[in-house]
């Protein structure tokens, strides 16, 4: 089973003796077009103004962005999944997972980064900030990922069932043409967006510890305070509605 997930606004400053270079990166073939994204980034930071950095950035202290303006190839390059400190990867508590669960995640979840595009969890990339959705010299991020990354995640997911858990903002960046499986949270009879974060970070803990391979299996696990009340088909998707207990 493959997984997409949504990456966060929080991010570790934890260093390492890495580098962003090819190898970085699933689809080396595409790394080219990568860069091209991230030398545009990085021009940015060197010639915008601060009022510029902050509404990229999405900061209001002003001198927070000043420090941010480093070149994104001398920063030093980490696991994206451990990179990521959002509430989702809170939940998830990668580094508590033993060798075996987080290999599971490193090789089959897919996170939507607003800068990198389509990355594995354990791709290796630096500290940065690029608020959802803003654009880079008028750029559209996301297009550009869509327009080129899409054929390769298309061959990616090809022989897998796949667990959809991004944000809706992510689906910009690739769309899924076969069918998948997404969760609704339930509460007092009301789908609820507030915990969805929190349950998505659970959800993958639980998946990677029992390494399930297919949907089915993912039907029949056990997750804590959470009951499946309902299976709603919607096109290709099929969404399992769980109940918060």
């Amino acid at each position: 089973m493959k997984i997409l997930f949504s990456p966060s606004e929080a991010k570790s400053a934890v260093k390492s003796n890495k580098f962003i270079d090819k190898n970085s990166f699933i689809f080396p073939e595409l790394y080219d077009l990568r860069i091209e994204i991230l030398n545009q980034y990085n021009e940015f930071l060197k010639r915008a103004t601060t009022s510029e950095l902050s509404k990229l950035f999405g900061l209001k202290n002003l001198e927070e962005c000043e420090n941010l303006r480093e070149d994104i190839f001398k920063k030093s390059a980490i696991k994206a999944v451990l990179r990521y400190e959002g509430v989702a990867y809170k939940h998830l508590n990668y580094k508590n997972l033993d060798t075996k669960a987080q290999n599971f995640i490193d090789k089959n979840v897919m996170i939507f980064s607003n800068l990198f595009g389509g990355i594995l969890a354990g791709d290796e990339i630096c500290e940065y900030k690029l608020k959802q959705g803003e654009k880079i010299d008028k750029l559209n991020i996301e297009k550009f990922y869509k327009e080129h990354f899409s054929l390769a995640i298309d061959n990616w997911l090809k022989d897998d069932d796949i667990l959809d858990l991004r944000a809706e903002f992510y689906e910009k960046f690739y769309e899924i043409k076969k069918p998948f499986t997404t969760f609704k949270f339930i509460k007092n009879g009301k789908v609820v967006s507030h915990y969805a974060k929190a349950y998505r970070g659970i959800i993958l803990r639980e998946i990677a510890k029992a390494r399930i391979e297919t949907i089915d299996e993912l039907s029949k696990l056990n997750l804590e305070n959470l009951m499946l009340i309902d299976i709603k088909k919607n096109g290709f998707k099929n969404e399992f509605y769980m109940q918060i207990l």
